[in-house]
Formats: structure tokens, C-alpha cells, sequence
């Protein structure tokens, strides 16, 4: 199991539950994702490698600070397409190329307000005997239609993960662009309880909309499942100086 995450060291400006999720990896070249990195940060390396992650899953009561969970709105499906990455001052994260959304209101205020690129898509998570099958068909904004299904079936409980599996999913921050800015935005997460899993079949157009084609026709390098984790997001803090971020 991965340990929990390291405490913020300041106000907590989101919360949430991260549930029924699933982990899909392929690795490859770090100078193929490096053109999705925003200024300032540069693929997270792990042996050579760094790695294109495709999770979906069921966000449940995300709220703001310390306030109660947003009615409806903080309950939804998501699948993120999304990459790990490090900036100049050594804080890693990660970057993400999309973000499917089964509410439209959310979508469109976090592409606002946070600068990640949600979309907004008719997403299902089903459970059946001993595999999870997630469900997405993108509506707005295009490619309309993209989308697939992914289903995983876990095999065993993972209580001590490899060097690679903890890379992606320990993670503690994420790096995104607004306003110009290159910003890295802190979360923590209690301990992932991970299983390793068979992906029984995958049918995506997702990796090929974010601009990586063909890869999710390839053999992932590591599929996990976990039942799911809480997680709290810090205040968003400038991932390179000032000058260098306008200059990029």
C-alpha cells in the first residue's frame, strides 16, 4: 500500500473522494509528451521512461474548503487522460491532456477557473461479478464522440507496489497554465489501497483526441484498481518565476 501523502502546508482549497478507479499506463519516450508540458516543467522520468496514464473513475462529494460537499455537482464520473511531470523548483505532478466530465457545469468552470482542460461527456461506471467497466462518449466540447470502454477485473491486493506503481499514483500535485502562468496546485491523498488487474478489453479514442495516436492500441505497461482514496487540494502556487513564465 502506498503511504499517505505529505500534509499541505497551507489552506485546504478542495476536497474529494476519488472511488472506484482504475489505472491504465503505457510507457514511452519522454521527448514524446514533452510538447504538452507548460513552461518551466519538463516530463517526470522514471528509468529512461515517463508514462501516459488513462483513469477513470467516480468523483463523490468534492466540496471547497472545509465546507460540505457540493449537492449533485460533487458527485460524477470521470476519465482523465494524463502525463507526470516535475518543474524547475523539483516539485512533481502531473499534467493533463483531458478530462471527461459527466456534468456540464463542472467542466466549464474548471476550464475557467483552473485552466485544466475538462469536457463534458455521457459517462457510465458499472460493476459486474469481479470487473469494473467504465463507459464515456464525449458531447462537448470535440472531438464529439470520443470516448470508448475500459473494463479491469483486479486480481490481487498489491500491500507493497513496485517503483513504477507508485510513481503513478503517488502523486501530489498537478501542473496547469492560466492567466499566462505556469502553476503547480498541491494535493494530498490518503494511502491507495491497490490491486494489481487484468484489463479484460479496452475500446479508446481518448489518448488518440489528446494527441498521442495509436498508443492506446498498444499493450499497456501496468494496470491497477483501488476501491479509492480521499484527497485535499492546497493553494495554487507559481511553478516558475514570474519573468520566465511571460517569456514563455
Amino acid at each position: 500500500m502506498n503511504p499517505d501523502g505529505p500534509p499541505l502546508d497551507g489552506p485546504s482549497i478542495m476536497r474529494q473522494t476519488w472511488a472506484d478507479i482504475a489505472f491504465v499506463h503505457w510507457a514511452v519516450d519522454p521527448s514524446t509528451v514533452e510538447r504538452f508540458m507548460p513552461p518551466g516543467v519538463r516530463p517526470d522520468v522514471l528509468d529512461g521512461s515517463t508514462y501516459v496514464g488513462l483513469i477513470p473513475f467516480r468523483m463523490q462529494r468534492a466540496g471547497f474548503g472545509t465546507g460540505p460537499a457540493v449537492p449533485w455537482l460533487g458527485t460524477f464520473h470521470e476519465t482523465n487522460v494524463r502525463l507526470y511531470s516535475v518543474d524547475d523548483a523539483g516539485r512533481h505532478g502531473v499534467v493533463f491532456l483531458s478530462l471527461e466530465s459527466s456534468r456540464l457545469l463542472v467542466s466549464a468552470l474548471a476550464r475557467i477557473v483552473f485552466g485544466t482542460p475538462y469536457t463534458w461527456a455521457r459517462m457510465r461506471v458499472d460493476q459486474h461479478d469481479d470487473r469494473h467497466r467504465y463507459t464515456s462518449r464525449r458531447r462537448w466540447p470535440g472531438p464529439r464522440g470520443a470516448g470508448g470502454r475500459i473494463e479491469v477485473r483486479p486480481v490481487e491486493p498489491l500491500h507493497e507496489p513496485s517503483e513504477l506503481e507508485h510513481f503513478v499514483t503517488a502523486r501530489f500535485g498537478l501542473h496547469t497554465r492560466v492567466l499566462g502562468r505556469t502553476w503547480w496546485v498541491p494535493n494530498t491523498h490518503q494511502a491507495w489501497p491497490l490491486h494489481r488487474a487484468e484489463l479484460v478489453s479496452l475500446d479508446d479514442t481518448l489518448v488518440e483526441a489528446a494527441g498521442l495516436p495509436g498508443l492506446a492500441a498498444t499493450e499497456p505497461t501496468s494496470v491497477l484498481w483501488s476501491e479509492g482514496t480521499f484527497t485535499t487540494f492546497g493553494t495554487p502556487r507559481g511553478a516558475v518565476p514570474r519573468r520566465a513564465a511571460a517569456l514563455g
